[in-house]
């Protein structure tokens, strides 16, 4: 095994737990998803080989080309990306959980497509998050946060889907600040949206937020869950 990705992984693991003990928090309630976007699958292996279980694919055509080198591997994988419509069957086959649900549109096809799947495998409800666009940043998708509990209520209310939680991709910006507030924002949507008592949304506690270079920051805020993914892979090549 290439001791790059296990060195790496283990480097992540102790800062996501340096960063709980400073929160004053159990480091096991932060779970740590590798994001594998252009990734390959011989490195992907080393990393769930090393004790990974949980993967994330922003692609879904990427997903649908990776997943089946790994299928003997124990593991889960989310689709943290934008989902296209067109492609909702492709990532339910493969995911356990789309965290981008940003629109009722989406969660409608996602619950359709569960609802077939479920008629042919007797598969359970999918599980979803909903992602919140906390930094108001127009490159970025998700629902912005004073729209977030009504889509979370609408996604509560779909048979096939169960709310886990919210997502959101921080602030670009150097201010440590200014991150730290759309971390805050998505937290607040989640205390928002359990105080309200809407049937459905009892279960929707994950925060799913932070990544490589502002886990810290993150896990401070409240974060159930980083992504990763440079820290352990290294670079991307450009697009």
């Amino acid at each position: 095994m290439s001791e790059d990705v296990r060195e790496a992984l283990s480097r992540v693991r102790q800062r996501v737990s340096d960063a709980a003990v400073a929160a004053g928090r159990d480091p096991g309630e932060v779970a740590l998803l590798l994001a594998i976007k252009t990734v390959p699958a011989a490195r992907v292996r080393q990393a769930i080989e090393a004790g990974a279980t949980l993967l994330g694919q922003n692609r879904a055509q990427e997903l649908v080309a990776v997943e089946p080198e790994l299928a003997d591997l124990p593991h889960s994988t989310h689709f943290i990306g934008h989902l296209q419509s067109n492609k909702v069957n492709q990532v339910l086959r493969w995911a356990s959980c789309v965290q981008s649900v940003h629109a009722p549109s989406l969660a409608r096809r996602l619950d359709a497509a569960r609802g077939r799947q479920a008629g042919e495998t007797e598969a359970g409800p999918l599980d979803v998050m909903v992602q919140v666009n906390t930094s108001d940043e127009p490159t970025k998708s998700g629902v912005a946060p004073d729209a977030a509990a009504d889509l979370a209520g609408e996604v509560a209310a779909l048979p096939h889907l169960r709310l886990r939680g919210f997502m959101t991709i921080g602030a670009n910006d150097p201010d440590p600040g200014v991150v730290r507030a759309s971390y805050d924002r998505l937290a607040a949507v989640r205390e928002e949206v359990l105080a309200s008592g809407t049937p459905g949304t009892e279960d929707a506690r994950e925060l799913s937020m932070g990544m490589s270079n502002d886990l810290e920051i993150a896990v401070a805020a409240g974060a159930t869950m980083v992504r990763v993914g440079s820290a352990v892979f290294g670079a991307r090549p450009p697009a």
